[in-house]
């Protein structure tokens, strides 16, 4: 089953992150309404999970250290544009600074997570 997983994200790795991307915008424009489950904070949390995931499928895509400082500058800049976009061409979404804030958090935590990983010689990384 772990080679079944390995083979399946080093050969898909970027169709993973490019649905993954379009997901987000698809659900940073469109109508929500309410949340079933409310406590404070909890869309940042959202926010911060989406773009750990979007950052770390990316990061499995490239091999180089500037690549992949690359990633998470442009990942971290495509949480600012949703952003600017829900403000601009939605009247039922708001710009949030706090927003970006946890986009931006959920980015830096792949990356570093990542760099942990490959510096340990985790298995799965050094495979792919």
């Amino acid at each position: 089953m772990q080679k079944l997983i390995k083979q399946l994200l080093k050969d898909n790795s970027v169709y993973f992150a490019i649905v993954i991307t379009i997901i987000i915008a698809v659900l940073s424009l469109i109508r929500i309404g309410k949340q079933p489950i409310s406590f404070t904070y909890l869309d940042k949390i959202e926010h911060a999970i989406a773009y750990f995931v979007l950052t770390f499928l990316w990061l499995l895509k490239f091999k180089k250290q500037s690549a992949k400082i690359i990633v998470l500058i442009t990942v971290v800049l495509y949480g600012v544009l949703l952003e600017v976009l829900q403000f601009k061409l939605t009247d039922y979404r708001t710009f949030d600074y706090m927003d970006m804030l946890a986009n931006a958090f959920g980015a830096l935590l792949a990356f570093l997570v990542f760099k942990f990983l490959e510096k340990k010689q985790f298995k799965l990384l050094n495979s792919l």
